[in-house]
């Protein structure tokens, strides 16, 4: 059900989330009709998008829970910022009145925790969760059931496959997902949406079933940039709003320069993303960008072992208590990478893990090096890949993941085909802020008629 290029099909209806929330706050947008019109929505589509996982009750749940807000929050001058907002929560962070499965078939007392400081502060400037999402067996490949809602014989990505799905789908206007390697990223750019992956330890990995702590983000999807800066706010460590209004006013004034890592790097995406990123790049420089080409990132091939040494070895630890019992419940590929992770020992693992700083280090001398502010590529190798038995390929992710540095992840055209096609945008070390305004600026230009 591919669509034609440059239109939607009926299974794709993103809601921006500032909007949204702006007026369920002041009470133009009713809460309760709001709520009707997403759970409709998922009662319509969801049985073949599978986005969500299954809750007997979950209209019920969800109308109770806006009922309380509203009793609650009679007074729309002091509602918090997202009252009302559904809330996707992929299904490795506990939530309170949630089972959490991680995607797996072990028993979910297995990962029973405490909801963490991400959802609860979520859920305390009013969201309501709509549901736990479907994800990737423990964050890795082993994919679920949920289908790319712009084309259901298409992957959505992995693994926060059914968060970006259901925000695609207007099931929600804001989703949780993790980055170990390119699982907010390159399921955004599938789908047609936002995702960011922010800074390393930014946001709190608390009450989330980990993968690889060395190399797990905890980032948001939502359909554009400004929908993310207002739900950052409430989960980024020592967020500075100042900072973030500063760099929305220089940058409606002034455009950044924009650095693209040329050669081996960028060789990894196909032919179809390169000619969509090329045609990206023309449109930024004809809006005032200054975009330039910096070598960069030839070693890319060591970054992208040294990376699966560290996610297989730290699987295979942190499983390590689980599998003599369990063992027979993992997926085939989620087994196999803890069989190779047990092959790699601790000074390796070590070795391994220092090269993320030194990456960091390297990416952020180069920016400064060539007078360039952020770094630009594209989002994914290509577009969602036809077939649910595979969530396509991290690679244009994961040396930004590796070094921890903050990214976003921002639709820019349809292929040929009609599938989305996306942008990716890197800062350095902690300038999610200055990040989210350039992803407004960016986004602004990228929605402007051709």
């Amino acid at each position: 059900m591919s669509a034609p290029s440059g239109m939607r099909p009926e299974t794709v209806s993103p809601t921006p989330l500032a909007a949204l929330t702006a007026g369920l706050r002041d009470g133009s947008i009713a809460l309760r009709d709001c709520v009707e019109a997403a759970l409709d929505r998922i009662d319509r589509y969801d049985g073949r998008i599978r986005a969500l996982l299954p809750e007997p009750g979950r209209r019920e749940r969800v109308l109770a829970e806006a009922a309380a807000l509203e009793a609650a929050w009679p007074d729309p001058a002091s509602r918090p910022p997202l009252y009302g907002a559904l809330l996707g929560v992929k299904d490795i962070f506990a939530a309170d009145g949630f089972e959490t499965r991680a995607g797996s078939r072990l028993p979910p007392e297995s990962f029973a925790m405490p909801q963490g400081p991400v959802v609860s502060a979520l859920r305390a400037a009013g969201a309501i969760v709509v549901g736990k999402t479907v994800t990737t067996e423990f964050a890795y490949f082993a994919p679920g059931p949920t289908a790319n809602p712009w084309d259901l014989s298409r992957t959505p990505g992995g693994s926060s496959s059914g968060s970006a799905a259901a925000v695609a789908a207007g099931f929600c206007s804001l989703a949780l997902g993790t980055q170990t390697i390119g699982s907010i990223s390159r399921p955004a750019a599938y789908c047609g949406i936002a995702g960011w992956k922010p800074s390393y330890e930014r946001t709190s990995r608390d009450g989330v079933v980990p993968f690889s702590p060395s190399l797990d983000h905890v980032g948001l999807l939502a359909p554009r940039a400004a929908d993310i800066a207002v739900a950052a706010a409430l989960i980024a460590s020592g967020w500075d709003a100042a900072a973030y209004g500063a760099a929305l006013a220089k940058y409606a004034r002034m455009r950044p320069i924009l650095a693209v890592p040329d050669g081996r790097y960028l060789a990894q995406a196909d032919s179809s993303a390169l000619a969509a990123f090329d045609a990206t790049v023309a449109r930024l420089q004809g809006a005032g960008y200054s975009v330039i080409r910096v070598a960069a990132l030839d070693d890319i091939d060591d970054i992208n072992a040294r990376h699966r040494r560290i996610a297989a070895a730290e699987m295979e630890r942190t499983h390590r208590g689980r599998t003599p019992e369990y063992g027979g419940l993992y997926a085939p590929s989620t087994a196999e990478l803890i069989e190779k992770g047990a092959l790699i020992d601790d000074n390796e693992l070590e070795l391994d893990r220092s090269g993320r700083a030194s990456l960091r280090t390297a990416l952020e001398r180069l920016l400064e090096e060539a007078g360039a502010d952020y770094w630009l590529s594209p989002a994914a190798t290509g577009p969602a890949s036809v077939g649910l038995d595979s969530t396509g390929s991290p690679l244009m992710n994961l040396p930004w993941t590796n070094a921890g540095l903050p990214t976003l992840a921002l639709p820019t055209c349809q292929s040929v085909d009609g599938m989305p096609m996306g942008l990716q945008l890197a800062a350095p070390f902690g300038a999610d802020e200055a990040l989210l305004a350039l992803g407004v600026g960016v986004e602004t230009v990228l929605r402007e008629p051709r």
